[in-house]
Protein backbone atom coordinates (compact mmCIF):
# COMPACT_ATOMS: atom_id res chain seq x y z
CA UNK A 1 0.00 0.00 0.00
CA UNK A 2 1.09 3.43 -0.63
CA UNK A 3 1.39 6.42 2.16
CA UNK A 4 -0.09 9.58 1.45
CA UNK A 5 0.66 13.09 3.57
CA UNK A 6 -1.28 16.31 3.03
CA UNK A 7 -0.18 18.95 4.23
CA UNK A 8 -1.24 22.87 4.88
CA UNK A 9 -4.71 21.30 5.15
CA UNK A 10 -6.47 23.82 7.37
CA UNK A 11 -8.00 23.44 10.52
CA UNK A 12 -11.80 23.71 9.36
CA UNK A 13 -11.16 21.07 6.93
CA UNK A 14 -9.54 18.83 9.05
CA UNK A 15 -12.14 19.58 11.77
CA UNK A 16 -15.02 19.05 9.50
CA UNK A 17 -13.39 15.41 8.62
CA UNK A 18 -12.98 14.38 11.72
CA UNK A 19 -16.47 14.75 12.63
CA UNK A 20 -17.35 13.31 9.27
CA UNK A 21 -15.37 10.19 10.16
CA UNK A 22 -16.89 9.90 13.62
CA UNK A 23 -20.64 10.13 12.26
CA UNK A 24 -19.74 7.50 10.10
CA UNK A 25 -17.95 5.75 12.90
CA UNK A 26 -14.10 5.30 10.92
CA UNK A 27 -10.76 6.83 11.89
CA UNK A 28 -9.87 10.18 10.12
CA UNK A 29 -7.65 7.95 7.80
CA UNK A 30 -9.96 5.44 6.46
CA UNK A 31 -12.69 8.60 5.54
CA UNK A 32 -10.22 10.39 3.77
CA UNK A 33 -9.30 6.91 1.76
CA UNK A 34 -13.17 6.40 1.67
CA UNK A 35 -13.41 10.17 0.14
CA UNK A 36 -10.51 9.84 -2.33
CA UNK A 37 -12.03 6.28 -3.62
CA UNK A 38 -15.85 7.59 -4.30
CA UNK A 39 -13.90 10.73 -6.03
CA UNK A 40 -12.00 8.52 -8.19
CA UNK A 41 -14.55 5.95 -8.90
CA UNK A 42 -17.08 8.68 -9.78
CA UNK A 43 -13.99 9.84 -12.42
CA UNK A 44 -13.91 6.84 -14.25
CA UNK A 45 -16.24 6.70 -17.58
CA UNK A 46 -19.22 4.67 -17.10
CA UNK A 47 -18.44 1.32 -19.34
CA UNK A 48 -20.61 0.54 -22.70
CA UNK A 49 -22.34 -2.14 -23.80
CA UNK A 50 -21.50 -1.09 -27.43
CA UNK A 51 -17.54 -2.18 -29.24
CA UNK A 52 -15.77 0.87 -30.88
CA UNK A 53 -16.58 0.31 -34.05
CA UNK A 54 -20.49 0.35 -33.17
CA UNK A 55 -20.09 3.56 -31.27
CA UNK A 56 -18.03 5.31 -33.87
CA UNK A 57 -21.15 3.91 -36.58
CA UNK A 58 -23.68 5.38 -34.31
CA UNK A 59 -21.72 8.70 -34.05
CA UNK A 60 -21.72 9.24 -37.84
CA UNK A 61 -25.12 7.11 -38.35
CA UNK A 62 -26.65 10.47 -38.60
CA UNK A 63 -25.30 12.07 -41.55
CA UNK A 64 -26.22 9.30 -43.64
CA UNK A 65 -24.43 6.91 -45.97
CA UNK A 66 -22.64 6.78 -49.26
CA UNK A 67 -23.81 4.74 -51.85
CA UNK A 68 -20.61 3.70 -54.07
CA UNK A 69 -20.87 2.23 -57.85
CA UNK A 70 -18.01 0.38 -57.96
CA UNK A 71 -16.51 -1.00 -61.65
CA UNK A 72 -16.65 -4.57 -62.36
CA UNK A 73 -13.21 -6.14 -62.50
CA UNK A 74 -11.85 -6.71 -65.87
CA UNK A 75 -9.15 -9.22 -65.56
CA UNK A 76 -8.51 -11.24 -62.76
CA UNK A 77 -4.93 -10.95 -61.13
CA UNK A 78 -2.04 -13.03 -62.08
CA UNK A 79 0.52 -15.11 -59.92
CA UNK A 80 3.68 -14.12 -59.72
CA UNK A 81 6.74 -15.64 -61.58
CA UNK A 82 9.33 -16.76 -59.71
CA UNK A 83 12.84 -18.56 -61.53
CA UNK A 84 13.74 -21.79 -59.59
CA UNK A 85 17.57 -21.09 -60.76
CA UNK A 86 17.76 -17.69 -59.75
CA UNK A 87 21.22 -17.09 -57.55
CA UNK A 88 21.45 -15.33 -54.62
CA UNK A 89 24.90 -15.15 -53.97
CA UNK A 90 26.61 -11.78 -54.44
Amino acid sequence: MATLTIRNLDEGTKTQLRVQAARHGRSMEEEARTIIRSAMEAGKPAPSSKGLGSRIHDHFAKLGGVELDLPQQSSLPTPAQFDIETNLEP
